[in-house]
């Protein structure tokens, strides 16, 4: 708890839709006890309902989820920020194309069950699409590693694919096997955040996480001075980095443009 005894303040780490119910309750429980709650993305702690005021910092579709009326003007109890913005996802089509110029199709790797917003990229991955030349394929997973390796055994029999992997909790957790088997299968794959790229994946292009909780307090800091969550609009991030991993390139038989490699704000040799 920070912000003192006149303002108790408490951060949830109740991360997803993964999370259990007794856990996700306890946090709910902890912010009804609060003045003001933080959550990182957890879908289900904030649909339970809680009068407080809630900054959330990992949600990529908030309207959609029922979180708040609109970005300009959240209108309840709930505000914060949005990891994604819709043209992220023709950034990472535009990425695979330049780095693996022969890309006619993109397979969107994740699991509905855990990412709830999956129908959200995917509507806008279709919009940027056509401009590319490239064609989309949906590409559901399960937490299952039997059936991840089905899947991405597919996606490499047909020619010319490339896989963009969603922020999911399925894709975090089997990040170490996505990244193994589209490295077997010569896959181009491009990812959401650094530790893909860190732990061998090919180039990510996300958010940067110690950027969501700086202006996260920010946020904490007006409501606990008396602004409302429904005057303070939802934001998308300031920033994105892209992670470029040259061994993995080098492997893949890719040279990677000098275009991304001067905008790369990290290059893993």
């Amino acid at each position: 708890m920070v912000g003192g005894p006149q303002h108790p303040y408490r951060r949830s780490l109740c991360a997803g839709r993964r999370t259990s119910a007794g856990a996700c309750q306890g946090a709910c429980r902890t912010a009804a006890r609060s003045d003001l709650c933080t959550i990182d993305a957890s879908y289900r702690c904030l649909a339970e309902g809680n009068a407080k005021p809630i900054v959330f910092t990992f949600v990529i579709d908030p309207i959609g989820a029922g979180f708040v009326a609109s970005v300009s003007r959240p209108g309840g109890n709930i505000t914060g920020f949005m990891v994604f913005e819709p043209s992220i996802i023709g950034k990472w089509l535009e990425m695979l194309r330049e780095i693996a110029l022969q890309t006619k199709r993109a397979a969107l790797l994740g699991n509905p069950k855990t990412a709830a917003y999956y129908d959200y990229l995917q509507h806008a991955a279709e919009a940027a699409a056509p401009s590319l030349g490239i064609e989309v394929l949906p590409s559901h997973i399960e937490d299952d590693a039997a059936d991840i390796e089905r899947t991405i055994v597919a996606i490499a029999s047909m020619p010319n694919s490339s896989l963009a992997v969603l922020p999911d909790s399925t894709t975090t957790i089997n990040r170490d096997l996505i990244i193994k088997l589209a490295a077997r299968h010569r896959l181009p794959a491009i990812y959401n955040g650094r530790v893909f790229v860190a732990s061998g994946g090919l180039m990510s292009y996300g958010f940067i996480y110690r950027d969501q909780y700086r202006q996260a307090a920010s946020y904490v800091d007006q409501i606990l001075r008396g602004a409302k969550p429904s005057d303070l609009p939802v934001q998308t991030p300031t920033r994105y980095e892209t992670v470029l991993n040259l061994k993995t390139a080098k492997d893949l038989g890719l040279t990677l443009p000098a275009v991304l490699l001067v905008a790369a704000d990290e290059v893993i040799e």
